[in-house]
């Protein structure tokens, strides 16, 4: 049996308890933290002691945080248990939808808002050296006539904002949500009763069993042809939390019947591009997204849209494009390549498409300017550019996806751009 050295508790005995509900606050809030951690926080404090609150925010940072996205998390979760006086005010502001009949806008971002739900979840606080402000009587009224429910309030909510329990119920949301499309027609004909034209070789065959007396003219119509749909998806840094949940609704259109794709196929692309069609087909959606995400292994890196582009043209592009595929690419556009190449390869991709339709989660903020190059760049040659933060942007994608003359913001972007 292994020898493990004795625990060694900081000078204040309620410290370590502390440490150890701070620790379930932040498992609440997302971060994967085990007793083994606990115990290390402990003897790391013990260590370095109490008395500088830098010192004592690293040190517990150090044995806490492990990965880039936690630190927000992290930060926030300190500030608002072991530091902030006006810790009931921060969550009142957090969690009430109106208050004196105003509804307040939801400007806290995801980390703070987990933050805020991990403490509210019953876990304790004991801080005597804190102080507390004293009640000022103010009172707060609800207005309930303002309020939604769950799910339209979700509906509107920016994924980046929703805590993990809204997460899922917004996954259960788009488990539902269908991307249906219109055929196309073809060339091709098949027999019908209502056709506008007649089939006069089918016509003549009937004709040659009853003596070449014609007794019904045949008609025919165009046979319907559904096309693919193709995705691109960015998983940069700053497109993380959004393309998590698109592959998601993905993996809904792909696994879904009556829709009437005939085959989609899935990529993405940060500093490579990477193929994850195969991984979607599966039926577990957990298991299919975790597949996926360990195939991409430049998931929140670096964003080279140009040469992502690039390789898709000359690997991908002929092997997925073939039959009028609409092309679905989401991505923010913040791109530091050549942006000579990116128009060029975007171009490319809009003349081998029948359409393509541009999901930038940017478009939620109503000041949104085409100041980025890459944005300048790739705007000129989408036909549709649209929002994609959110899941009414997405039922709003599904009810014009089939529309030719649906531009989105487009025209009003380049009306910018020209000016």
């Amino acid at each position: 049996m292994p020898e493990y050295a004795p625990l060694e508790l900081p000078d204040n005995p309620r410290l370590a308890q502390n440490i150890i509900h701070f620790a379930r606050a932040l498992r609440k809030a997302g971060l994967p933290i085990g007793p083994g951690r606990v115990i290390d926080a402990i003897r790391a404090v013990a260590a370095a002691g109490f008395t500088s609150r830098t010192d004592f925010y690293w040190t517990l940072h150090a044995c806490f945080v492990n990965r880039p996205e936690h630190r927000v998390i992290f930060a926030q979760v300190f500030r608002l248990y072991w530091r902030d006086p006006r810790y009931l005010e921060h969550m009142m502001a957090m969690m009430l939808p109106a208050i004196r009949g105003v509804q307040e806008e939801r400007t806290a971002k995801a980390g703070e808002k987990r933050a805020a739900e991990a403490l509210l979840q019953g876990v304790e606080r004991d801080l005597p050296e804190m102080p507390q402000d004293e009640p000022d009587g103010t009172e707060i009224e609800i207005d309930a006539s303002l309020t939604m429910s769950s799910e339209e309030r979700l509906r509107t909510l920016d994924f980046e904002q929703m805590s993990t329990d809204e997460m899922a119920q917004a996954r259960r949301m788009l488990a539902r949500l269908e991307l249906p499309v219109d055929p196309i027609p073809s060339r091709r004909r098949r027999a019908s009763h209502v056709g506008r034209r007649y089939d006069l070789r089918r016509a003549l065959r009937s004709a040659m069993r009853t003596g070449g007396e014609m007794n019904k003219l045949h008609r025919q119509e165009p046979r319907p042809r559904w096309p693919n749909l193709v995705v691109l998806c960015d998983i940069s840094g700053s497109m993380s939390q959004y393309s998590r949940v698109i592959l998601h609704f993905l993996h809904t259109v792909m696994n879904a019947k009556g829709q009437g794709w005939a085959k989609v196929h899935a990529f993405t692309f940060g500093t490579r591009l990477t193929n994850i069609t195969r991984h979607l087909n599966q039926r577990d959606v957990d298991a299919a997204l975790a597949a996926a995400g360990a195939e991409a292994q430049d998931w929140e890196g670096g964003t080279r849209i140009g040469a992502c582009l690039h390789e898709f043209n000359r690997d991908w592009s002929r092997r997925v494009m073939g039959q009028g595929a609409v092309v679905l690419l989401i991505t923010d556009g913040l791109d530091r390549d050549d942006p000579g190449q990116l128009a060029r390869e975007i171009e490319r991709l809009h003349l081998s498409a029948r359409r393509l339709v541009w999901l930038n989660p940017l478009l939620r903020w109503d000041g949104f300017a085409p100041k980025a190059q890459g944005i300048r760049a790739m705007l000129p040659h989408v036909d549709s550019f649209r929002a994609g933060h959110s899941i009414a942007s997405l039922e709003d994608l599904a009810r014009v996806i089939s529309r030719p003359d649906d531009c989105g913001e487009k025209a009003r972007l380049m009306a910018m751009l020209e000016a």
